[in-house]
């Protein structure tokens, strides 16, 4: 039955649904999902509608949006690090083409504990006394039964799709990650469905300190994706492409997007 997750990466990219939210597993510029986002790029007709939750948006968030994925944002940092600003983010953002839906770490972690736990809602002290709640009029407040204290209730974040990358996956369907940890052990319990791609498949974890494994049947599918996360890195397998990253800024920034994408996807 194991072998039964195991897919080609255009098969896992074909899961994703026009107007789903998906999650994007990883931090920042590490361990990101890059390929399955090239190969849902490589669909015809690519996705539309999508809503994009991640826990820190980075590259491949951008490449989505900057193809026109996107219609909304869920995240608390979009960006690229030491490489600047988001490019093609920060001018659907300014020019008002996507939703951006305001988060927090606070406010993501307890909505995706409350779809982990398949309950509305998850009860916190986050934002109170801050503005945040008008700008989110979805957030309600409610009485704790039990000492007398207004709380807030952050709903649920439903996720259709969330996609992992991970070091390495076996023949039963355990899947590997590193230590650079994020949301990833959240989203599987809070996902729908979880695709992990992975550098390489092996016939059994062995127990290491280079990650936890996530156990079967955590994900859903497995697609074989090496170097699956470049060009933001995947240790202890390789670092993060920085030539590759500025040459992503230097050609969003001159208007040559289009021209990017489609080399990327070329290789």
């Amino acid at each position: 039955m194991a072998q039964n997750r195991f897919i080609a990466l255009h098969e896992a990219a074909a899961l994703v649904p026009d107007g789903a939210t998906i999650a994007l597993g990883g931090m920042t510029l590490y361990r990101r999902p890059v390929a399955f986002v090239k190969a849902l790029l490589a669909r015809s007709p690519r996705p539309i509608d999508l809503t994009l939750l991640s826990f820190t948006a980075g590259y491949e968030s951008d490449l989505l949006v900057g193809a026109g994925c996107v219609a909304a944002v869920r995240s608390c940092y979009f960006g690229l690090e030491a490489f600047g600003l988001a490019p093609m983010f920060t001018v659907a953002a300014q020019k008002g083409h996507i939703r951006i839906i305001e988060e927090t770490e606070a406010s993501l972690a307890a909505g995706l504990r409350a779809a982990a736990a398949r309950v509305g809602f998850m009860p916190s002290r986050a934002w109170i006394g801050t503005d945040l709640p008008r700008l989110r009029p979805d957030v309600k407040t409610i009485l704790d039964p039990y000492s007398g204290q207004i709380l807030m209730a952050f709903p649920a974040l439903p996720v259709a799709v969330a996609v992992l990358h991970g070091l390495e996956a076996d023949h039963n369907g355990n899947v590997r990650i590193n230590n650079n940890l994020g949301v990833d052990m959240e989203l599987i319990y809070a996902a729908k469905t979880v695709i992990c791609t992975v550098e390489r498949v092996v016939p059994r974890l062995e127990r290491s300190l280079d990650g936890p494994i996530i156990p079967a049947p955590g994900a859903d599918w497995i697609a074989l994706a090496p170097r699956g996360a470049w060009p933001t890195s995947c240790y202890p397998d390789y670092p993060l492409g920085g030539g590759e990253l500025l040459t992503y800024v230097e050609m969003c920034s001159g208007g040559q997007f289009e021209d990017y994408l489609q080399r990327a996807l070329a290789t």
